[in-house]
């Protein structure tokens, strides 16, 4: 019974832990069948009435025919322009292609399970994985290159990576949100520095989530569960943060008991400094300065998203089953597609 009550409990936990990745812990209705819908005018993002397309969804009769995607998160743009995503569940990387349907770009053995995605040097697609075995920063593709750059934190291994963004010089700043008991490590922000050696704990005494760079790369954004904001820090030569702010905050979350509850998950940015996010089921949009400019909803719970296409002005928004894709505006980091 004691063996039987300890795999319970970890059921219990990393099915927590997976909730804490698509929401941080937010009560959500059930997801509503998945449907096209129109998008509110965001002056210099997006103009109003333009369509949110359902592309591929896990309901018959929607996108690609017979279609189950079983996790749908990390959507990153391939340097031709088209979107790659992780399918949690199948421990994948799968491929929008073209023509809208969906094939398997990176399978199970090779992928690791990753959850995020991030482009690095040399053409290499960097994962925070999951699997047994292959827990934590690893080289995903291309075939032949796969790798672990980072397993551990002084000794412990990573409990759950979750989102990653990799800077020009090649260092990769990563969100581990998981929190089990001692020996485990208590959730934290790490940073890989671009030529391998200790991995730094950057960030601690906070719920992340996703994470990503300002354009320019001297600011660094942390979607953090419970506090109500984007958080921000100042990025030092050496990678390391300095003051630590409130950058943004959250428009929707629900309050209990004077709690803010929930917060961010994916984030994404324009070439013009604009912070995305994917909170309280819609794709919320801030200035550079972290003024809210408005919102856009799709018919699922978005948990994260990416600019692809050729132009880099096609949006995806993955979630819920579902991908999603938008035309807008504003323009996406080409680099940040692996251009």
């Amino acid at each position: 019974m004691r063996w039987a009550s300890m795999i319970l409990a970890a059921v219990s936990m990393f099915g927590s832990v997976a909730a804490s990745s698509q929401g941080q812990g937010q009560v959500r209705a059930p997801e509503v069948p998945p449907a096209d819908t129109s998008a509110e005018d965001i002056p210099g993002v997006i103009r109003g009435g333009t369509k949110i397309e359902v592309v591929i969804a896990n309901v018959p009769g929607h996108g690609d025919p017979g279609v189950t995607l079983q996790g749908t998160e990390g959507p990153i743009a391939l340097p031709d322009g088209t979107m790659v995503f992780c399918e949690t569940i199948l421990a994948r990387i799968a491929k929008v292609e073209k023509d809208g349907k969906e094939s398997v770009f990176v399978d199970a053995a090779l992928a690791g399970g990753p959850n995020g995605l991030t482009w690095g040097p040399k053409g290499r697609l960097i994962g925070a994985t999951t699997a047994p075995g292959k827990v934590g920063v690893r080289v995903v593709y291309p075939k032949g290159s796969e790798t672990m750059l980072a397993d551990n934190f002084e000794g412990k291994p990573f409990v759950r990576p979750n989102d990653l963004i990799a800077d020009k010089k090649g260092g990769v700043y990563f969100t581990d949100p998981a929190n089990l008991p001692n020996p485990s490590l208590p959730p934290a922000v790490y940073y890989l520095p671009p030529r391998g050696g200790p991995v730094l704990k950057v960030v601690d005494n906070v719920n992340p989530n996703g994470v990503t760079l300002s354009p320019d790369e001297k600011i660094l954004y942390v979607n953090s569960g419970g506090t109500g904001y984007v958080l921000a820090f100042d990025v030092q030569n050496d990678g390391t943060l300095t003051n630590r702010r409130n950058f943004a905050k959250y428009e929707g979350l629900p309050v209990t008991d004077g709690k803010v509850i929930g917060g961010g998950d994916g984030f994404t940015v324009d070439t013009q400094g604009r912070l995305y996010t994917a909170a309280a089921g819609k794709i919320q949009v801030f200035t550079p300065q972290g003024a809210y400019v408005g919102s856009m909803t799709p018919s699922r719970r978005p948990q994260n998203l990416a600019f692809a296409g050729p132009d880099m002005k096609t949006l995806y928004i993955v979630g819920g089953g579902t991908v999603f894709k938008v035309q807008m505006l504003a323009q996406g980091i080409k680099s940040r597609g692996g251009k």
